[in-house]
């Protein structure tokens, strides 16, 4: 009896939570052509990140400044590496162009990835980069050039469409006008 009353109250529980969290689900070009937000609407919307994004980047005998990542030691080289993990709150700083955002995931302006729709994917907001090709792609971070795994291509925006739907009414009873005095 005692077991099953923990089980009810877990599965309750379970419910709660699952309730009060957050319903991301994937921008799409779509979602971007319904709504039409300006610039400073796109300003306002959370945006988050589907899955872990790895940037990499050696640096050189001359180039010393690190980032904002770790430095690894692969192969006798000096790696500097940034992580955005999975869920990773991000917020939109510009379009570079026409379907592209520019979304940063740290304080620094400069510090910002593009996304876009991917025709491949749902015309889902995925990472750009440029130079593709089976292992990794080329991004600018930082006014810097970084490596990304293949993998990262699937790397999407997601938004709590619940937060989005939301409308603020102002609302108020016109009292009415009478003529003359």
């Amino acid at each position: 009896m005692k077991t099953q009353k923990l089980a009810i109250m877990a599965v309750f529980s379970i419910l709660f939570l699952s309730a009060c969290s957050n319903r991301l689900t994937y921008f799409t070009d779509d979602l971007n052509d319904r709504y039409r937000w300006s610039e400073d609407e796109l300003k306002k919307i959370q945006f988050y990140v589907s899955q872990d994004i790895v940037l990499k980047r050696e640096i050189s005998g001359g180039d010393r400044e690190v980032v904002s990542g770790k430095i690894k030691i692969e192969d006798g080289r000096q790696i500097e590496e940034v992580v955005i993990r999975k869920g990773t709150p991000g917020a939109y700083i510009f379009s570079p162009k026409a379907d592209r955002f520019a979304i940063g995931f740290e304080e620094s302006n400069e510090r910002y990835l593009i996304f876009g729709p991917s025709p491949k994917y749902s015309d889902r907001f995925v990472l750009l980069a440029s130079d593709w090709d089976r292992r990794t792609g080329e991004v600018t971070y930082d006014n810097k050039t970084w490596k990304v795994s293949s993998d990262n291509a699937y790397a999407a925006l997601l938004v709590d469409l619940r937060k989005m739907n939301k409308v603020d009414v102002n609302s108020r009873v016109a009292k009415g006008r009478k003529v003359g005095g």
